[in-house]
């Protein structure tokens, strides 16, 4: 393998917006080991933690990126705020001359937000239009601030990371608006961004192991397939590192173009591109789904 094989990304400049964990982290240390200098932002950092009060630190994904092989660079950003997105596309512009190849929109937050339980008439309204900033308006916000650099060198990538990639209604209101809306982001940058040859994406994982998941099964990525007592479907998720390899896949494709505008998912891009999980494998949640899950719950739909 030559070292442009290795390192096809290499000398490519990526801001993983939500890269603090879980797929955005996945993300940017995938495109790092491809040799990438990777903008790690989110609001967690060794000065504070977010309101998720969780450990996971921006400094710490972009140190795992520098370890892959790239360059990390960690920025704590609230990319719901748009004089931090400006600030930190200003200084991308500034250390990088102006170059920015690959855009990730993985900024989510959403959790705690999301009401599982109860229809929309029965929800806190406050509760739900603030899931919609947190998970959408972010999202705009930074495509704004960060898409001129793209425009102006003529090519690059925008991916838009959501949860599904058909009309399937995904069980929450709120939820199920804000991962929709996503994807209809993906096809509006396509279709303006274009004339100028740069791609937008949508991308789904299939049954992700974030950290959260793992700590709700009890479990840690090397053992994690003890949570499939708990939950069979468990035993077909996947790790971040496969939706990042998914990305960072896309991101080398000389012929992105082709795809753009599209709802893509990890169990469609790994027959293409090749790639697999950390361990070796290569689940596929839709064929799980129509083997195992398709009778109860019904089909997934086709890709939107």
């Amino acid at each position: 393998m030559t070292n442009a094989q290795a390192r096809p990304l290499a000398g490519k400049v990526a801001l993983v917006a939500g890269g603090t964990r879980g797929g955005g982290r996945g993300i940017a240390v995938e495109l790092g080991a491809a040799g990438a200098i990777v903008y790690v932002t989110g609001r967690s950092s060794a000065a504070g933690r977010s309101e998720m009060d969780r450990a996971e630190t921006v400094d710490e994904t972009a140190e795992r990126v520098t370890h892959a092989g790239g360059v990390g660079i960690p920025v704590r950003t609230d990319h719901s705020r748009p004089e931090e997105v400006r600030a930190l596309v200003d200084r991308i512009a500034s250390e990088q001359d102006g170059r920015l190849d690959i855009l990730v929109n993985c900024v989510w937050g959403g959790d705690p937000l999301t009401d599982w339980e109860h229809p929309l008439w029965e929800q806190d309204l406050d509760t739900g239009l603030r899931l919609l900033r947190q998970a959408v308006e972010t999202h705009v916000i930074t495509s704004r601030y960060a898409l001129p650099l793209m425009v102006a060198r003529r090519g690059g990538l925008v991916v838009e990371v959501t949860d599904g990639n058909t009309a399937r209604y995904r069980g929450s209101f709120f939820y199920d608006l804000a991962k929709s809306a996503v994807i209809r982001l993906a096809v509006a940058q396509a279709a303006e961004l274009k004339p100028y040859g740069v791609a937008a994406v949508a991308i789904t994982p299939g049954f992700l192991r974030s950290e959260a998941v793992l700590d709700h099964f009890g479990v840690t990525e090397d053992t994690w397939r003890d949570g499939a007592a708990k939950d069979p479907n468990f035993a077909h998720s996947e790790s971040p590192a496969y939706l990042g390899r998914a990305v960072a896949a896309l991101a080398a494709d000389p012929d992105i173009m082709r795809k753009t505008g599209r709802a893509l998912a990890t169990w469609g891009l790994y027959k293409e591109y090749g790639f697999t999980d950390a361990d070796g494998t290569q689940p596929d949640f839709a064929a799980y789904w129509a083997a195992a899950l398709e009778a109860e719950h019904g089909p997934l739909g086709e890709p939107l």
